[in-house]
């Protein structure tokens, strides 16, 4: 154990880096593109082998580059550690214990030599349908910001470069090639971009683009994303990549487009990037900047300099192991409970459904294969009996239903509804858990059952963590990164959220997809059955008033916070603000900080969040940026977007 302890400790303090792209490495990029045939840059920018390396260069020291999907661990013709999906890593609410899933999964790379994760994604789940929801952060830009930095500062703590995606307003995978993303300025500035700059600001190597166009232009191929947003005004400094085949122009992506294709050159190849330069169309020097831009930022990395495989990690890490278990223990959320939670000691339980004996992961470039993992059904051997007064129902979707390139249903799979309805009509008192990426409808019987747990896609650890938590060794402390619909039709984007009438674009099949909820995505724009935030526990929580004093270049706003109930227990303190008079529309309430809090039973903690003035901004299009309106904003402070326990008001000049 003392052994086990000291290689955690070890593994856990590797040294941080910065990663930054100095003048340095400018200069030695440059020199090595001036050393590089046209035949060899050409073939630098468009993938090789098997789609996930990037070819070497070998004569000028430049070594293969190895690439991995990895938002919930490291695939591609491996086995690894499955850590809690995207979704359920936001509900944790926890970035502390995010960057240390990004720091394990950065070790589980460095073990079996990858240099860059495909990871994180940060797209916001706009409507429940969507089928890669769960490997996103959830619908609020602010949690999905900072758990996107958290993670890639974890990653990148390794000497592993973290890639965020998929830039941008890719919020439905139905068509997602040749759906056209319509939105206005603000809608995007407000909503879809601030997880990204948060990425840009944690130093995120590199950021791949998606499928879909935005306002028209292949997000590829889109000079707004990707010389505008990315480089002018966010002052990017590492490289683009595309998603895999979504490039469609070579002069678009020469000009205006992302420096690497994947995983191939499909539009920059030598049979179609020498005509170009031989009539002038597009110019060498383009396509140096582009080589210049990735070499830069793999030297910035190290990768020039160093092997990247590290045998000293081993490739079943227990450090790995233990935070995949940490984080599935802080993911559950506990939507439900009459009384049935926690389960006596000692009590038996009847277990039925799809999801008892697996571990669901969702598809596509999602899913890892685990090199062990534990299901409900196993962590609960030895309380199983056919003679319980208590059944546990697990359900839900999987890599089947839920995946990319394909949206899902809000109705659990076909024959699900009916296995509850089964149980509750067996008299026993019911306990459901369900594995999703996010809202499903529990409308037929959410009423009746005695208990709702959502698991999400927990990882590897996650049959541990639930029976934990349904025994009341830990109290669930997971709260929800979505608001939860009672009817699909109640979220703001469902009106908006199918393809209007397609129209032909290059050839190609376009339908547009409107944002026409704007800045009114999820609880910004209803309430929900279960709202933004919320999580019960097996304790109780008394918030006291609040203070609010000025600081720095904005306030304080401090209040009491007392475990009065029976249990040790974890809250989440969300601090909302509203404007009171505004003089655009806007929601009633945004989230502008929060912090989780492990209390004791009976004890009593100050808690204080800052609020600066940005967090009272707007975004204006008029002036094409943020402006904070002088006014009286309402502050509340609660533990869910619909359960504001403290307000004051303050004038903001």
């Amino acid at each position: 154990m003392k052994g086990k302890c000291c290689l955690l400790a070890l593994l856990a303090a590797l040294p941080l880096g910065a990663h930054e792209i100095t003048d340095a490495c400018q200069e030695r990029a440059e020199a090595l593109v001036r050393e590089m045939t046209l035949e060899e840059k050409i073939a630098f920018v468009g993938g090789s082998r098997d789609g996930f390396h990037l070819g070497p260069v070998r004569r000028l020291g430049i070594p293969e580059i190895r690439l991995a999907d990895g938002p919930q661990g490291v695939r591609n013709d491996t086995r690894s550690t499955l850590y809690a999906s995207g979704v359920a890593a936001a509900a944790t609410w926890n970035p502390a214990l995010v960057r240390e899933m990004g720091t394990a999964l950065g070790q589980d790379a460095r073990a079996r030599g990858v240099h860059v994760l495909l990871g994180p994604g940060v797209n916001i789940c706009r409507s429940p349908l969507c089928g890669r929801n769960f490997e996103y952060f959830g619908e609020d830009p602010l949690l999905a910001a900072r758990t996107a930095a958290a993670y890639i500062e974890g990653v990148q703590s390794q000497g592993v470069m973290a890639t965020v995606k998929h830039f941008a307003l890719n919020n439905q995978e139905y068509n997602r090639h040749h759906t056209n993303s319509v939105a206005d300025e603000r809608t995007i500035n407000e909503i879809y971009f601030p997880a990204f700059k948060a990425a840009v600001e944690a130093g995120v190597g590199s950021v791949m683009t998606s499928y879909n166009l935005v306002n028209g232009v292949h997000s590829a191929e889109n000079p707004y994303l990707i010389g505008k947003t990315l480089r002018e005004d966010w002052h990017f400094k590492g490289f683009t990549m595309s998603d895999w085949t979504s490039t469609y122009s070579p002069v678009l992506v020469m000009q205006d487009g992302v420096d690497l294709e994947m995983p191939r050159g499909f539009c920059m190849n030598e049979e179609t990037l020498k005509p170009l330069f031989e009539k002038g169309i597009v110019t060498e020097a383009e396509l140096d900047a582009k080589v210049v831009r990735i070499l830069r930022t793999l030297i910035a990395f190290g990768f020039l300099d160093r092997p990247q495989l590290d045998s000293s990690i081993p490739e079943d890490n227990p450090y790995s192991r233990e935070v995949a278990y940490r984080t599935a223990c802080e993911s559950v959320v506990l939507l439900k409970n009459d009384g049935v939670l926690p389960l006596r000691k000692k009590q038996k339980v009847l277990l039925t459904g799809p999801q008892a004996d697996v571990i669901p992961c969702g598809g596509g470039s999602g899913a890892v294969s685990p090199l062990y993992s534990v299901s409900l059904q196993e962590a609960l051997a030895g309380r199983l009996s056919e003679k319980s007064d208590v059944e546990i129902v697990a359900v839900g979707f999987d890599k089947t239903t839920e995946k990319e390139d394909h949206d899902r249903t809000f109705t659990l799979p076909e024959g699900q509804d009916d296995l509850i309805e089964a149980a509750l009509q067996s008299g026993r008192k019911v306990i459901v858990v369900v594995n999703a990426g996010g809202a499903a409808d529990v409308s037929r019987w959410i009423d009746r059952v005695d208990a709702l747990l959502w698991a999400w896609y927990p990882g590897q650890e996650g049959g541990k963590a639930l029976a934990e938590i349904l025994y009341g060794k830990i109290s669930p402390s997971g709260r929800l990164p979505v608001s939860f619909p009672l009817h699909l039709e109640d979220n703001p984007s469902q009106p908006y959220y199918l393809p209007a009438a397609p129209l032909t674009k290059r050839g190609h099949t376009v339908s547009p997809s409107v944002y026409g909820e704007g800045v009114f995505v999820g609880y910004r724009g209803y309430e929900g059955l279960f709202p933004f935030g919320f999580g019960l526990t097996y304790s109780e929580f008394r918030y006291g008033p609040l203070t609010v004093t000025p600081s720095g270049d904005g306030f304080d706003v401090t209040l009491g916070l007392s475990n009065t109930g029976k249990a040790d227990a974890a809250e989440t303190v969300q601090l909302y603000v509203g404007e009171d008079h505004p003089a655009v529309p806007r929601p009633v309430r945004e989230l502008k900080a929060y912090r989780k809090v492990f209390l004791r039973k009976g004890a009593t903690i100050e808690v204080t969040l800052h609020l600066s003035r940005g967090d009272f901004a707007h975004y204006e299009t008029a002036e094409h940026g943020w402006v904070v309106t002088p006014g009286t904003f309402t502050l509340g402070v609660g533990a869910s977007s619909a359960d504001i326990r403290s307000q004051a008001s303050v004038e903001v000049r």
